[in-house]
């Protein structure tokens, strides 16, 4: 069974920085995506960023770019969102998730794995 367990948020002024960490366990296949979302209140849950575990290759929201860095170190199996610039709208809870795909799904439902979630506030 895949566990994904957030850590790392926190409360931060604007123009701050914050890095999240998601560890991660229970994979029996090394074709996954992993991914973070975020969620304010009273808006849907957008996916921010994700890696996929083969190759490593990226995505980043748009409303992120330049500003979050994802990595993935395999052997802590733990997964990192480096957050720079942090802005009001960053606010929100994150989540870690996990699909086990081909590549990096776009659409939510696709993702079956969720961690917790872990709040950041930025103000």
């Amino acid at each position: 069974q895949v566990q994904l367990v957030e850590s790392g948020g926190g409360s931060v002024q604007t123009g701050g920085s914050l890095r999240l960490s998601c560890a991660y366990s229970g994979f029996t296949t090394s074709r996954y995506c992993l991914a973070w979302f975020r969620q304010a209140p009273g808006r849907q849950r957008e996916r921010v960023t994700g890696i996929y575990s083969r190759d490593g290759d990226t995505y980043y929201a748009d409303s992120v770019k330049g500003r979050f860095t994802v990595s993935q170190d395999n052997a802590k199996k733990m997964m990192y969102l480096q957050m720079n610039n942090l802005k009001s709208d960053d606010t929100a809870t994150y989540y870690c998730a996990a699909a086990i795909f081909a590549f990096c799904p776009q659409a939510t439902p696709n993702y079956e794995y969720w961690g917790q979630g872990t709040q950041v506030t930025v103000s």
